[in-house]
This record gives C-alpha cells, structure tokens and sequence, in this order.
C-alpha cells in the first residue's frame, strides 16, 4: 500500500532559531522530541549520515543530513516499511518557519495492517506533539494536541 503522510506547522520564528532547535534532535537536551510521552529517538554516534538509530519499534537509518534544510530516515524496522520519512525546515519569511514531517513509503503484508490500525493513528499524535514541544520553546502558554480516542486506547494497550 502506497503511504503518504504529510504533517506541517509554522512556527512563528526565524528559521535559524528552529534550526538550533534541531540540531538537539536524539541528544540528552532534545528540544524536539516529546520523550516525556514517547519513546525517546536515539543514535549511538549522534545525528549523522549512514547512523541507526530510531523511536519504539521504529528503526530507520540516517539518509541524508542537511541541518538547515532537511533530515531524510531510511526505515530498517518495522518489516514491510519500505521507504522513508523527513523533517523539513522552510523560512516562509524573516518571522516564520515551516516545520513538516513526511513519510513516504510503501507497506507490504503485515505492515500494512499495522499501519492502518495502529501505527498510523501513533504517529499522526507523536509528530503533532513533537511540533508543540517544538513551538512550547517560544510560547509562555503551553500547547498539547490531544490525543484521539484510538490513540489513548493503543497506548493503554501497548503500555
């Protein structure tokens, strides 16, 4: 099954602030990720090209690494995830910054299955919550994009 899933958000900052946000992706003082309520992204050696790593179940492999403009993830696990996904980062103008996440893959047998019924409905709250905790770097007033009922239910489940 062909997979595309495209998530953005503009965060109201230059683009060389989120960029020194990004560069503390899978590090100790990560001010991207949500690993409060997700399983943390880790890399042994650090955010470069060729390094393995991943969140939970979710293996992929370090594609390309271009700090100011994108990082593109080969996954390596789940079986059946043929493909990759992306973080992206575009000025719109002086005072905002595009932030997207893209997957693009291909599923096959099982996988298929798990990411219609679950995978899918994690991820879609796991990337929202990672552009708040990206956002909540800047705003007195703190964002949390609530989670759907399957979320909630999986999570319950997979706990």
């Amino acid at each position: 099954m062909q997979v595309v899933n495209i998530h953005k958000r503009t965060i109201n900052q230059p683009k060389a602030q989120v960029v020194t946000l990004l560069k503390t992706l899978s590090t100790k003082n990560d001010k991207v990720w949500p690993k409060d309520r997700w399983p943390a992204m880790r890399f042994k050696n650090g955010l470069k090209v060729g390094e393995k790593g991943g969140h939970g179940i979710i293996g992929y492999a370090i594609e390309t690494f271009e700090i100011e403009e994108r990082i593109v993830f080969r996954f390596l696990k789940p079986k059946g995830f043929n493909g990759i996904h992306k973080f992206e980062i575009e000025a719109m103008d002086a005072k905002s910054t595009e932030i997207k996440h893209s997957i693009i893959m291909e599923t096959e047998g099982l996988a298929t299955f798990k990411w219609i019924f679950v995978i899918r409905w994690l991820h879609d709250a796991l990337i929202e919550n990672a552009f708040d905790t990206v956002e909540n770097n800047f705003l007195e007033t703190k964002k949390f994009t609530k989670w759907s009922f399957w979320v909630r239910i999986w999570r319950y489940i997979l706990k």
